[in-house]
């Protein structure tokens, strides 16, 4: 017997598209490569090979599989000659025959035949008259007959010893080792199932592997509502994915695959013509329930419950998933009204509402930073403080260095909008991502400390020196500015319109100018040690005088004449301001070729350069 292990390196040795490309002709389509199907006849495509995950599938008649499948289904060889051949090819040995693993696959084989005989069994007593009330609540449920046959639901009569004679034949250590039956030491086995609608759980080839029983006496609170077999040698429930061998098929064609929280929801949406659903077995999604979802769609989306046990589902999901996460694949999440499950939503709003819903599925990143945003009261420094590390805990989790470094700059931009909001009418945006000036704030509804006074423009003898001093940059004037702001606060009040059209190239400017903005927006005293706090609880600073101290600007010393500060602050400040403006024109106008506009720009370019020496000699 070949272990899986061996089977799994022998198919990552071999190129699929080589195997089948030497028999069907492979036209090469993105990642992927296309034909007419060999197993029916087409006159369009509509076989694709897979090389990265390894498989075959044609969405005309369902033909999938991998090297190993291509070699008996379309050149009809044995299972063991195809892994022969293929093994020849890629430079492996064939391991001899191990006597142990080929009595455990002895074993698993008359393990699935228990299972079966127990599926026709099920079935058989679903059309009885014991399965008179499984019949009755199916008929609330809406499933017409082909759903009920395509999913296999059965019913478990009651009787604690019913199961073990109808599968007299099998004996009573393998209705155990199925997990069909329970031994209790000192009592007689009993059978597990008892009384409930059931259905099959099968795996990747169909073959049922385990069973869910839904429980029909409501008033029954003693037992669960749901029970599902336990793990056996067939059944591992945080490998397998209910339904995953039809959803994968389907999914492939959908380019979409929709987890679900249990067997319930995957049917009423394959009845609904949602047939690429799958659901976790009684736990939330483990690493290789995610592995398999990634091996058919790259964004599988999680479809969870809008109460707060779907808001938990599915931040332990998002948990489970970060150290996961690798290039171009993720996850998205819906939430479901609350109250509603994907059947309820069907029936009352139709299947157009759950297809919507699917196209409003929220990316990783998003769902995370509403869950955590929403999940406490932020009302305070500390409570944002708590926001910030929550976020950056998520953040350490992700083991992929590229995808943690994107992570971590969304999320904490993200916090810096919250934490520290930027005006309504007037957002500072830097040069590189800003087209313009911001746009002018606007006066109304403001809370009257607000002045539209445009400040009168600079001596071109001011213009020049400063242009001078400061080699043509305005960080130097930025950075004097904002501290003239902080120290003489009645120039905010004055200026703030202006202001709101500044375009500052760093963006710690811009934050402090926003602060700046915000504290006389709220009516704060117009003080300078008042401003200085409100700067600190932001976790701001003003500039520090080694970013201008290479000029002497008035307005930075607090023992200058008051008349004389303002006075030279508001020169800066036209400056600041309208410098680049001009700048800008003056260079669209050259582009343009308009002489006249040309002179215009140039000779308030020139006064502003006279005003700036002016300003450098106060």
């Amino acid at each position: 017997m070949l272990s899986p292990q061996w089977l799994d390196e022998l198919r990552s040795r071999i190129t699929l598209s080589g195997v089948i490309g030497r028999t069907t002709r492979l036209t090469k389509a993105g990642h992927e490569f296309k034909a007419c199907c060999p197993f029916h006849n087409e006159k369009s495509p509509s076989f694709t090979v897979n090389d990265e995950k390894g498989f075959y599938h044609c969405f005309g008649c369902g033909a999938h599989g991998d090297a190993i499948r291509w070699m008996t289904d379309q050149r009809g060889l044995s299972f063991m000659d195809a892994v022969k051949e293929l093994a020849a090819e890629a430079g492996m040995e064939v391991p001899a025959p191990d006597p142990r693993a080929a009595k455990q696959a002895e074993q698993r084989d008359s393990l699935h035949d228990v299972m079966k005989a127990a599926q026709d069994w099920f079935v058989a007593q679903l059309a009885a008259p014991e399965g008179a009330r499984a019949r009755a609540y199916l008929g609330t449920r809406g499933f017409d007959p082909h759903t009920l046959a395509r999913f296999g639901f059965g019913y478990a009569p009651e009787g604690r010893q019913a199961l073990k004679a109808a599968l007299a034949k099998f004996p009573e250590d393998k209705l155990l080792e199925t997990g069909l039956r329970i031994a209790v030491e000192g009592k007689e086995p009993y059978d597990r199932f008892r009384a409930r609608l059931m259905l099959p759980i099968e795996d990747a080839r169909g073959r049922v592997i385990a069973f869910g029983g839904r429980i029909l006496d409501a008033q029954k609170t003693d037992a669960p509502k749901y029970l599902n077999s336990p793990d056996t040698p067939l059944f591992d429930k945080g490998r397998t994915l209910y339904n995953l061998h039809r959803a994968g098929p389907a999914a492939r064609q959908t380019g979409r695959m929709v987890v679900v929280e249990g067997y319930m929801d995957v049917i009423a949406l394959a009845a609904a013509g949602f047939h690429e659903a799958v659901a976790p077995l009684g736990t939330a999604l483990t690493e290789h329930q995610l592995a398999l979802l990634w091996r058919v769609v790259e964004t599988p989306i999680l479809c969870f419950d809008g109460d707060a046990a779907g808001q938990r589902a599915a931040m332990r999901a998002i948990a489970r998933a970060l150290p996961l996460l690798k290039p171009a694949h993720s996850l998205r999440i819906v939430r479901l009204p609350s109250g509603l499950d994907p059947d309820d939503l069907i029936k009352q709003r139709g299947a157009g509402a759950m297809e919507e819903l699917f196209g409003q599925a929220k990316g990783l990143l998003d769902t995370l930073w509403e869950h955590e945003r929403d999940a406490l009261p932020l009302d305070t420094p500390e409570s944002k403080a708590g926001l910030k590390a929550r976020l950056m805990a998520h953040v350490e989790l992700i083991s992929d260095p590229d995808i943690k470094a994107l992570y971590k700059r969304e999320l904490t931009e993200r916090f810096s909008e919250f934490a520290f909001p930027r005006r309504d009418s007037g957002n500072w945006q830097p040069r590189a991502a800003a087209n313009g000036p911001r746009a002018p704030r606007n006066s109304q509804g403001r809370t009257g400390n607000w002045r539209s006074d445009t400040p009168p423009p600079p001596s071109p003898e001011t213009v020049r020196r400063l242009r001078k001093a400061t080699g043509g940059s305005g960080q130097a004037l930025a950075a004097a500015v904002l501290a003239g702001l902080a120290l003489w606060p009645q120039a905010l009040a004055r200026h703030g319109e202006s202001l709101s059209r500044a375009r500052l190239v760093d963006p710690a400017h811009g934050r402090l100018l926003d602060a700046l903005l915000d504290y006389i927006d709220e009516g704060e005293p117009l003080e300078k040690a008042a401003v200085e706090n409100n700067l600190a609880i932001r976790g701001l600073g003003i500039p520090s005088p080694d970013d201008y101290d290479r000029i002497p600007f008035p307005f930075t010393l607090p023992d200058t004449d008051q008349a004389l500060a303002l006075a030279a602050l508001e020169s800066a400040i036209a400056i600041l301001i309208e410098g680049p403006e001009l700048e800008a024109a003056l260079n669209a106008a050259t582009e343009r070729f308009d002489y006249d506009e040309q002179t215009r720009l140039r000779l308030r370019k020139t006064e502003l350069e006279r005003e700036r020496k002016e300003l450098m000699r106060r």
